[in-house]
C-alpha cells in the first residue's frame, strides 16, 4: 500500500462482501483508510457511487471475481486481478493484471503517468516542430520537401521517445527490493 501512495493514490477504501471483523483487522495490516464489509455486489456498486460523488479525483476499484463485475464497469478506471480473476471481472475491466501480485498495480500506475507524460512531450515536439516548419514557410524559402522530412523526422523521434515507456518504472519501495534481495537504489 506505501507503493500505491508513493505512486499517488491519495484514499484507500476496502469493499469486501467479506466478514466485516476480518476485513477491519486485514485493513489495518495493510494500511487501507476505510472499511465497508459484508456488502452484496449492489451494495459495493452504491457504496462506490457515494465515494464518487464526492471525489473530483479518478477512482479505481480492484476486483476478480464475478460479483465485483458491474462495480469494475461502474469505476472510472476498473482494474481485474487476471491470474485469479473471473471472466466476467476481466471482461468489465480496463485494465487486467495478470498476476496475483497486488503490488503490480503501483507499477501499472507508474507506468500509466510516465505513458501519459511522454504522450504530452510528443504532442508538444510534434505541435512545436509543425510551427516552426510554417514559419519557416512563410518567412524564410523552405521548401515542400524541407516540410515532408520535418514532418517525417519528428514522427520518427516522437516514436523513439515512445520506446521510453518500455522501461518500466523500478519499485520505489526500499524494504520490496530488499525483500527482493536487492540493494535499494537511492531517490534520484
Amino acid at each position: 500500500m506505501n507503493d500505491l501512495r508513493a505512486a499517488g493514490i491519495s484514499r484507500l477504501v476496502m469493499l469486501t462482501g467479506d466478514n466485516a471483523a476480518i476485513a477491519k483487522e486485514t485493513a489495518a495490516e495493510a494500511g487501507i483508510d476505510t472499511v465497508r464489509a459484508e456488502l452484496l455486489p449492489q451494495d459495493k456498486t452504491a457504496e462506490l457511487e457515494k465515494l464518487m460523488a464526492g471525489e473530483e479525483k479518478k477512482t479505481a476499484f480492484v476486483g476478480d471475481g464475478i460479483n465485483d463485475a458491474p462495480v469494475l464497469t461502474r469505476a472510472d478506471i476498473g482494474i481485474a486481478m487476471g491470474g485469479i480473476g473471473s471472466d466476467a471481472a476481466i471482461e468489465a475491466a480496463d485494465v487486467v493484471i495478470m498476476t496475483d501480485e497486488v503490488d503490480k498495480i503501483a507499477t501499472a500506475v507508474r507506468i500509466a503517468v510516465k505513458t501519459k507524460r511522454i504522450v504530452w512531450e510528443n504532442i508538444a515536439m510534434a505541435l512545436g516542430f509543425k510551427v516552426a516548419v510554417m514559419l519557416l514557410a512563410i518567412f524564410a524559402d523552405a521548401s515542400v520537401w524541407f516540410a515532408i522530412f520535418a514532418d517525417v523526422g519528428v514522427a520518427l523521434l516522437a516514436v523513439a521517445n515512445a520506446l521510453r515507456a518500455l522501461k518500466a518504472p523500478a519499485p520505489r519501495n526500499a524494504a520490496m527490493e530488499r525483500e527482493r534481495g536487492a540493494e535499494p537504489c537511492p531517490a534520484a
